[in-house]
C-alpha cells in the first residue's frame, strides 16, 4: 500500500524542506528538488513510520481489548441471590 500525501500535505512538507535548506545547508534547494526528495523519504522511509505507527496502534486496541472484559462483564445467574437478599431486608 504506497503512502501518499494530500496535496496540501505535500506543498507544506516541500515548503519546509527549501526552508530547511535555506538556513542549513550552504545551497539551497528548489521546489521541484524538494519535491523529489520528499517523495525519495516517503517511499524510502515512509513505510517504516507507517509500520510502527500501525504496530502501536494494535499494541493500544490489544490492551484495550483485554480490558475489556472487566469493563462491560456482568455477573451470572443473580436472580436468587438478590431475591434472597431483598427477603432478609425485608425480616
Amino acid at each position: 500500500m504506497p503512502i501518499e500525501l494530500n496535496k496540501e500535505a505535500r506543498s507544506e512538507a516541500i515548503k519546509s524542506i527549501e526552508r530547511y535548506f535555506q538556513e542549513n545547508m550552504e545551497e539551497r534547494i528548489g521546489n521541484i528538488a524538494a519535491g523529489a526528495l520528499l517523495s525519495f523519504f516517503v517511499e524510502e522511509v515512509g513505510p517504516v513510520i507507517y509500520n510502527q505507527a500501525v504496530a502501536e496502534v494494535q499494541e493500544r486496541l490489544q490492551v484495550r481489548i483485554s480490558e475489556l472484559d472487566l469493563e462491560v462483564h456482568e455477573d451470572e445467574f443473580q436472580y436468587w441471590r438478590k431475591h434472597d437478599a431483598q427477603r432478609k431486608g425485608r425480616k
